[in-house]
């Protein structure tokens, strides 16, 4: 089975700069994006042979999920059921036979760290979320996290101690999930590849000098490790500020 998560920055932008296209030629079996940046009945997006499923923020133009599927889920949860978390759509999760996917667009702690509270918040809410499918069925996450978890995962990590997306807490957060039985499939196929990111700033031309960081993943329960095939970073797809993540298991 063929994964892809991808941050498109804006859907309908996206779309703009070849979405469609991109979307057809990587066939994924699932295909989960985030900030969607949509409110209901804005768009109409479909795709012959998939399933879609929608979640939107309250607020207009802001975050957003969405997963394309081949294979019609038992069911399908929008949030953790949490209200506090729940109204900025930024979580759907599907349930099949054996599994679970959830695509995630994890909350930003903000450059100066001024939202770094509601996102410590959030990562113990929802890695208790997680850890709750996980004691029913195998887990597959992914989507944009917002955290590079090590010095390894961006391009200046000495500048970045204290800003969003690479703080203590946050890195700390991510170890917590990994270390509650989960692994970060990039890094067990790529443990010590350096210079592979899937986010750039539009400033400074930092995607052409492959200034960036990691932070959209594909991250699985500890029971699928055998069942892992292939991870992959598909830094030469461009239409947004990041680049989709894949993910083929044998499910």
């Amino acid at each position: 089975m063929k994964l892809v998560s991808w941050n498109v920055n804006g859907i309908r932008a996206a779309i703009k700069h070849g979405f469609k296209d991109v979307f057809k030629e990587l066939d994924a079996d699932i295909f989960c994006i985030n900030e969607t940046k949509l409110s209901a009945g804005q768009l109409d997006l479909n795709f012959p042979g998939y399933e879609s499923y929608w979640n939107y923020a309250e607020r207009k133009g802001y975050s957003g999920t969405a997963v394309f599927t081949k294979k019609k889920p038992l069911s399908v949860q929008n949030g953790i059921g949490i209200d506090e978390f729940d109204d900025e759509g930024r979580v759907i999760t599907l349930e099949f036979d054996n599994f679970y996917v959830v695509a995630c667009y994890t909350p930003n702690a903000k450059p100066k760290l001024e939202r770094l509270d509601y996102r410590v918040k959030w990562d113990d809410a929802f890695r208790k979320y997680l850890l709750k499918l996980k004691a029913q069925k195998s887990v597959i996450l992914c989507g944009d996290l917002n955290v590079a978890h090590e010095e390894i995962d961006l391009k200046n990590p000495s500048s970045n101690h204290h800003h969003g997306g690479f703080s203590n807490e946050e890195r700390q957060d991510m170890t917590k999930l990994l270390d509650s039985g989960f692994i970060d499939t990039y890094r067990y196929f790529n443990p010590d590849q350096t210079g592979a990111y899937s986010w750039w700033s539009y400033r400074f031309g930092a995607r052409k000098r492959n200034a960036g960081w990691r932070i959209d993943y594909f991250i699985v329960s500890d029971d699928l490790k055998d069942q892992l095939q292939e991870a992959a970073i598909l830094s030469d797809v461009m239409g947004s500020d990041h680049c989709p993540v894949e993910l083929k298991i044998k499910l």
